[in-house]
């Protein structure tokens, strides 16, 4: 029996959709699919474009799962678009020459960007915001730009002018109609949204469109527009709307609309039965071209349950346009009749122009609640949504007023029916979201809360409750309540903050692994503020730490310990490094140098410690807390002093970081880098907090991880002075500490974050709580009492004792640790070994 082929045209988010569905219906299984994708990526998340310039890199956003088209056996040919579809010989042609026969075919080449034709439009400078490649050429053109304009004041036109601001352009919005987001916002709404963004200093043209793209030379240097006015500007980017992609469908002969899109019907079958349509390319049976992802995603899936075969589904007949997200700061949301079309409906309003509030909410004059439009606060969209068609618990003017002004609702998740669609962009119910014990479960099972994000909140109202929010079977409080306890009474051991906040049958006991540490590590952050003395391993505070802690020192896997000396910056003398050679080589220890831009020497043992970090100490070494929940070092790249490309010193500025955070406890380790410009050699953002030069100063990125769970980090704040980053990361690093949970990274930490960056932004970037000067002091206490482990330790020779391997014999090496050689150096003996020699002897 032959092997089906099913051809894919285009590569977007619902093209990948679509393979998805085909894998899980099993149809990869028993067919042979080839995907044509015409720009030289993968499929991406275009909702989230905008946010390559907070920071995201091209491969954060891919939609594609890694190894997922090698797991199913597809052929994904990237850069080679479909250029002629052979409908009587079933062939399609790439531009490459290739030629691939189909049994099926399915179309998915989206849309392409509206350009009005005006005079100009094709000048250098004129762009349009619709790919990635397109938001590279507007990065790199804005360079040498000072004023950018935008046409078009819809979704894409907002977040094409939040670019150019981002990027320090003077920003202008021209747009046709009468208010901005004409699609998604009634009057009151776009009046809301027009004062919110002229606060924040762009300029908008409402009512007025573009006539001509002025030039000089072929390149932009302004604007004529109907109204008459004039507007200089060094580049334009179109953003006005977009038409679908159906020229390939109608050089083959499929029938398309009158204004455009592939005609399909409700199994989204073309005129031709063997050629499907999906997503924005698709016009659908109700005589809609949807360009929301939602019901693309829909299609997507109606399409591959028709080509799977079996049971049929309702098919797709037309989808929900509700959509919420947030431009420029500001959430704006629409949903069901936004616009008050139906007969008889209601409005009840509520506008707020101070505080750029508007919220309207559209009711039958039964009260069977229609649509609504909310700027400025959209907090109640996921509940709001899946209660259109239905009469809401509680009267609608309840609904739109903010609490405090009347009777505010609690308008829970328990209201919603279980059919209820909570993700819209997956069509996933209440119901289904109930089956799951978690969001993480939730996602991987159902997909919710992975498109746009709007459905998050309601999704984790949704989940069961933890039954006990505790540390541990010591502690009813968690983490960042004991740290709250600790520093406002002035808490200084362990056992009184069992004693007199454990647990009832925990209280005069000596607590657990869990708590242990973890107290330890608060109660070290918060030393010099409650009054306990700086030195993690003296009386009770010893027997809280962890075993690395306990010798200042990694212990690897045969029993041995690591030695890493700080490098502030990654900058060493060569006197120093000549140190480091000779200590390694004396004591016969391998060497390594690290991705953190330091020297790793492993292989001592607990008695040689001391004597190690002698000769470090000498030589003006300091411990590099490889063994702590602290920072471990601020990677840097030689910057301005050195590069040709740098516009700030990044090495200065590390070395000043690593020596002002150096010892900080933390719930867990910390890692920084700066580099010295846009280029990001020190690759600054996949750290907690990262640092990026700028001509203008520092743009800050926090949340970042490169490890088992990598996670891009977010923008902060940009162009910052000296002074100006080194007190907002102080205030994020203390705030971190203070409400992050036991072993929790800032990347995990801020994404569970409630409000997440937002939230973050509004605390100690304009100190919404009023804590940044507390903040600031917590670290001002750190950096004075700061003081060098080992040199405390070395110091001190009843500190000195515990370095030994057997209590009874102080002086013997343990003989379980032995090594090999190996490309000149060594590495463990794993061999298991009896000690004979030392019988009666008691391991440490």
């Amino acid at each position: 029996m032959t092997t089906p082929t099913i051809v894919l045209v285009g590569h977007g988010m619902v093209g990948q959709r679509f393979l998805e569905s085909l894998a899980d219906r099993g149809v990869t299984e028993r067919a042979r699919i080839v995907v044509l994708c015409e720009e030289p990526r993968p499929a991406y998340d275009r909702v989230q474009l905008t946010s390559y310039f907070s920071g995201k890199t091209p491969d954060d956003l891919s939609m594609v799962e890694a190894g997922f088209m090698e797991k199913h056996g597809i052929e994904l040919y990237v850069g080679d678009a479909a250029e002629s579809v052979d409908r009587e010989a079933r062939t399609v042609t790439a531009r490459s020459g290739r030629v691939f026969a189909y049994d099926t075919l399915v179309l998915a080449t989206g849309s392409y960007p509206f350009v009005p034709p005006v005079p100009g439009k094709d000048a250098r400078g004129c762009f349009v915001y619709r790919t990635i490649e397109d938001l590279l050429a507007i990065e790199e053109y804005a360079k040498a730009a000072t004023t950018g304009a935008v046409v078009g004041g819809g979704l894409l036109g907002l977040e094409a002018a939040g670019a150019l601001k981002g990027l320090g352009l003077d920003t202008h919005v021209v747009e046709f109609a009468p208010r901005l987001m004409p699609v998604q916002v009634d009057e009151g709404g776009g009046a809301a949204l027009l004062r919110t963004i002229e606060r924040m200093g762009l300029t908008v043209h409402t009512g007025t469109g573009t006539q001509e793209v002025v030039t000089a030379d072929g390149v932009v240097t302004g604007m004529k527009l109907s109204d008459g006015s004039e507007l200089a500007t060094d580049m334009v980017v179109f953003s006005a709307g977009v038409r679908p992609r159906d020229q390939l469908a109608r050089d083959c002969g499929l029938t398309v609309g009158e204004r455009g899109g592939i005609s399909v019907d409700e199994r989204c079958r073309t005129s031709d039965p063997a050629v499907f349509a999906i997503g924005e390319c698709a016009l659908a049976v109700d005589g809609r071209v949807y360009g929301l992802v939602a019901p693309g995603y829909e299609m997507a899936q109606t399409a591959a349950a028709a080509i799977a075969g079996g049971a049929a589904d309702d098919g797709f007949t037309g989808a929900d346009m509700s959509t919420k997200l947030k431009l420029l700061g500001v959430d704006v949301a629409s949903f069901g009749d936004a616009h008050g079309a139906a007969e008889g409906c209601l409005d009840v309003v509520y506008s707020d122009s101070r505080s750029g509030v508007y919220k309207k909410l559209v009711v039958s004059g039964e009260g069977v609640l229609l649509g609504g439009v909310l700027v400025g606060d959209a907090e109640q969209y996921g509940l709001l949504r899946p209660l259109t068609g239905t009469v809401p618990p509680v009267s609608p003017e309840q609904l739109v007023l903010p609490a405090g002004a009347g009777a505010p609702v609690a308008l829970g998740p328990s209201a919603l029916p279980d059919d209820a669609v909570i993700c819209s962009c997956h069509n996933v119910t209440k119901h289904a979201i109930g089956q799951c014990e978690s969001l993480a479960e939730v996602k991987k099972c159902t997909k919710a809360g992975t498109g746009c994000g709007s459905c998050v909140k309601v999704i984790e109202k949704l989940l069961p409750a933890p039954t006990d929010k505790g540390l541990c079977r010591c502690f009813s409080y968690n983490r960042s309540e004991l740290y709250e306890i600790a520093r406002t009474l002035r808490i200084t051991s362990f056992a009184a903050l069992l004693d007199s906040h454990g647990r009832g049958e925990a209280r005069g006991g000596e607590g657990c692994e869990v708590c242990k540490p973890t107290v330890g590590s608060i109660l070290a952050s918060l030393a010099p503020t409650i009054g306990l003395g700086g030195y993690i391993l003296d009386g009770e505070q010893a027997s809280l730490q962890d075993t690395n802690d306990h010798f200042l020192a990694n212990m690897q896997r045969n029993g041995s310990y690591s030695v890493v000396p700080r490098i502030p910056g990654g900058e060493i003398t060569p006197d120093k490094l000549i140190v480091i050679g000779e200590v390694a080589r004396d004591f016969g220890l391998y060497t390594k140098i690290t991705g953190g831009q330091r020297i790793d020497l492993f292989g001592a043992r607990v008695d040689q410690l001391p004597a190690i970090w002698t000769r470090l100490v000498d030589a003006g070494f300091e411990s590099g807390h490889a063994y702590g929940k602290a920072l471990r070092t601020v990677k840097s790249c030689v910057g301005q002093t050195w590069c040709r490309y740098g516009v700030q010193d990044s090495v200065k500025m590390a070395i000043q970081l690593e020596l002002r955070y150096r010892g900080l406890r933390a719930p867990h380790k910390l890692k920084s880098a700066v580099s010295g410009c846009a280029r990001e050699c020190a690759e600054a953002q996949s750290k907690d907090f990262g640092i990026i030069a700028t001509a203008n100063g520092w743009n800050l990125y926090v949340g970042g991880n490169g490890g088992a769970t990598p996670r891009h980090a977010d923008l902060l704040a940009q162009d910052l002075s000296d002074a100006e980053l080194v007190r907002l990361i102080d205030r994020f690093l203390m705030f971190y500490i203070r409400t992050a949970d036991r072993l929790e990274r800032t990347s995990t930490w801020l994404e569970r974050l409630e409000g997440g960056l937002d939230h973050l932004k509004d605390v100690v970037v304009h100190d919404s709580l009023g804590l940044c000067e507390e903040l600031e002091a917590l670290m001002a206490a750190h950096v004075a009492d700061y003081q060098d482990e080992w040199a405390q330790t070395l110091d001190d020779p009843e500190r000195l004792r515990r370095f030994v391997s057997f209590v009874n014999a102080p002086g013997a090496p343990d003989p379980s640790v032995r090594f090999v050689p190996e490309r000149d150096q060594i590495k463990p003996d794993l061999t298991i070994l009896t000690i004979g020699n030392l019988e009666g002897a008691t391991s440490r």
